[in-house]
């Protein structure tokens, strides 16, 4: 089996998550998500964050604690696979709180639609996702 990058680098690679990786170095969850996981990562593409209103991506990179709260909110610990997403109807986040996922058109993680499923990484997987999700 080759060796795949971890979630990390998977990221950065991929070149559509610049917001995403800045924020995961900001809330210092590199080292987290570099770990042994695994890891299942709704991913939100730059695209996503630009949809925030202007000066949200500013104004959490200088409040660690919320930017923290919203990138966990992103990680379902284990390796979840749009095989088994399908069957859930929530998924209870790193973060702590649930995300409601609805199978029934496509897939959507809360409000987010999962436009590239099952992006593999030697630590988990990435779902990438169109929508920042936001916790309650």
């Amino acid at each position: 089996m080759k060796n795949l990058a971890d979630i990390i680098d998977t990221a950065v690679k991929a070149g559509s998550f610049d917001t995403l990786v800045a924020a995961i170095k900001a809330a210092n969850l590199v080292d987290t998500l570099k770990g042994a996981g695994p890891f299942t990562v709704f991913a939100p593409t730059d695209e996503a964050f630009a949809k925030l209103p202007a000066g949200t991506v500013d104004t959490l990179l200088k409040d660690i604690p919320k930017l923290t709260k919203i990138l966990t909110y992103h990680v379902v610990p284990g390796k979840v696979l749009a095989s088994d997403v399908v069957k859930l109807k929530s998924a209870t986040t790193v973060e702590g709180s649930d995300v409601k996922i609805d199978a029934s058109k496509g897939v959507k993680i809360n409000d987010a639609t999962v436009a590239t499923p099952d992006v593999a990484a030697d630590n988990g997987v990435i779902h990438i996702i169109d929508t920042v999700l936001i916790p309650a």
